[in-house]
């Protein structure tokens, strides 16, 4: 399942690279970019833990950055 989500307060687009990174090595994870011009992240993962998967990703985000939002 491939979906995008708005990033809100996303600051630098070194953050954004590197919650790429980590996004693309969960597992369940098929491909992921985060946007920093356009504050989005595109991500294609797994239908059936999709919900799970997307539960990691605000964490490896928040990590890098804690002030960014995912809208889900």
């Amino acid at each position: 399942m491939k979906k995008k989500f708005k990033m809100v307060d996303l600051d630098c687009a070194n953050c954004a690279a590197k919650m790429e990174a980590a996004i693309k090595k969960l597992d369940g994870v098929n491909d992921a970019t985060v946007s920093f011009m356009m504050q989005k992240l595109t991500i294609d993962a797994d239908d059936a833990r999709f919900d799970e998967i997307m539960q990691e990703v605000v964490k490896v985000c928040k990590k890098v950055e804690p002030d960014c939002q995912i809208q889900l």
